[in-house]
């Protein structure tokens, strides 16, 4: 009755406030078999949902004698007593402590090594949980013996068990190099590798591979080295969202590491397929895409030119002007700012997608974020620097705060003395007039370019 009741959220609160626990506790040790695991069950489904109640099954010492019974009952009561644990330690780090504090990792461990898949697949979920808050409760996971029996769950014939076992080495892998080394050291990634196009597990397992590659470069090679490529890429057209998120991020995490790494993805046509995958996306599928074209282009001036060739920079125009997130639009700027900042030629590239206008709207609106406007005023200033074509430089003129004006005039200042044609435009265009209009500190370094850009002209054309 209790834990079909649990199974209704409306109703937790209830049961909490009638003393359901101390009416389940005894049943725990009952003579009767099916009642233990209808409350063990019960218990599951309560901590689950409500962490006042997780908190309070671990001041009641129920968990010690839950983890005691698991290695004597049947596998129904085992499945249950590991939801409990995971419904406990799923809340926060200081819950998942004291499932570990109560010896569950032993006894977890020794469910992998169960016959029924269902068991194994419980005591995963519950390993899940706990070693997804921090490194030190994934490193207590890995000093009980997990990695190696997740590893055979990712080998196993079902598929909720091949999604778990790749679920919890990604979870284990996320928090730093040593623990990601680990679960490679157990030949983990070959066999993920290889499961890379099942149509069931590749959300987790291209997640596992990302989390492993993420971390450094030697560990990113070793990904590489079990030939994702071109496989991967495949995902990236995949129907499902998540998918395309998963595969991109992969892609990215290999990418960000060394020019070698983001060259051998270029050869492989992976430059191309990100570009085209972050055209037919939407939102935060499109972040991982639009940050791999900002690792590739800050490499090298060469690997940023490729870049601009695989038409990069109008998708990344596009991101900025159209997405309505901050932290996406940011990630944009940032991209652009790696692509533009190399030589002229890279800034042209970029100004002739109209971005600056929109950079400059984004910095100076109160609406957007501080990171946001951070990241458009230093993308602004490093393409400024490098920038020579004019007419994309012109608008700045009429409407940029003296902050960036300054490095706009700074470019005409550098570029007109030498361009008759660019001088000639100059004056037809307004742009010397408005150059008059500028209110500058005497001595400051705008009035310096101020007084370059002035010099030449005859004075009369100057008046």
């Amino acid at each position: 009755m209790v834990a079909e009741q649990a199974t209704r959220p409306q109703n937790i609160q209830t049961l909490r406030n009638a003393g359901v626990l101390s009416l389940l506790q005894p049943l725990l040790l009952d003579v009767v078999p099916t009642i233990q695991h209808t409350a063990v069950l019960a218990l599951g489904r309560l901590a689950s949902y409500s962490d006042d109640i997780a908190e309070a099954i671990v001041k009641g010492d129920i968990l010690p004698q839950l983890v005691y019974s698991m290695a004597e009952r049947n596998r129904f009561y085992k499945k249950a007593a590991a939801s409990v644990l995971r419904g406990v330690g799923k809340h926060s780090p200081q819950q998942a402590q004291a499932v570990v504090d109560c010896g569950a990792l032993d006894a977890l461990v020794v469910c992998l090594e169960d016959f029924d898949p269902g068991v194994k697949e419980a005591a995963a979920c519950a390993l899940k949980c706990i070693s997804g808050h921090n490194a030190e409760l994934s490193q207590a996971v890995v000093d009980a013996g997990a990695v190696p029996l997740l590893v055979l769950c990712i080998r196993e014939p079902e598929i909720a068990l091949k999604r778990i076992g790749a679920s919890v080495l990604s979870a284990i892998a996320q928090h730093s190099p040593e623990l990601a080394q680990k679960v490679v050291d157990t030949g983990a990634i070959a066999y993920l590798a290889q499961m890379i196009l099942n149509p069931d597990a590749k959300l987790k397992i291209l997640s596992a591979l990302s989390q492993i590659a993420k971390h450094s470069e030697d560990l990113a090679e070793m990904v590489v080295e079990a030939e994702i490529f071109p496989v991967v890429l495949t995902c990236l057209k995949d129907k499902d969202e998540y998918v395309k998120k998963n595969a991109c991020t992969l892609v990215r995490d290999i990418a960000k590491h060394t020019p070698e790494l983001s060259q051998l993805i270029i050869n492989t046509g992976g430059l191309a397929t990100v570009t085209d995958c972050i055209g037919t996306c939407k939102g935060n599928t499109r972040l991982p895409g639009i940050m791999m074209l900002g690792y590739v282009a800050a490499h090298s001036e060469t690997l940023a030119m490729t870049v601009i060739v695989s038409k990069g920079v109008p998708q990344l125009s596009v991101c900025l002007s159209e997405e309505p997130e901050d932290h996406i639009k940011a990630a944009a700027a940032w991209a652009l700012g790696q692509i533009g900042r190399h030589s002229s030629e890279h800034a042209r590239a970029v100004a002739v997608t109209n971005a600056l206008p929109v950079l400059l709207s984004l910095y100076v609106s109160a609406e957007s974020s501080e990171d946001l406007q951070m990241k458009c005023k230093n993308t602004m200033k490093s393409i400024l620097h490098e920038c020579t074509y004019l007419p994309a430089l012109e608008p700045f003129l009429y409407d940029a705060p003296p902050n960036i004006l300054k490095h706009v005039l700074g470019q005409f200042s550098k570029v007109l003395p030498h361009n008759s044609g660019a001088r000639r435009l100059f004056v037809t265009s307004g742009g010397l007039r408005k150059v008059q209009e500028i209110q500058a500190e005497p001595g400051s370094l705008l009035q310096e370019y101020i007084s370059r850009i002035n010099r030449c002209y005859p004075e009369e054309v100057v008046r």
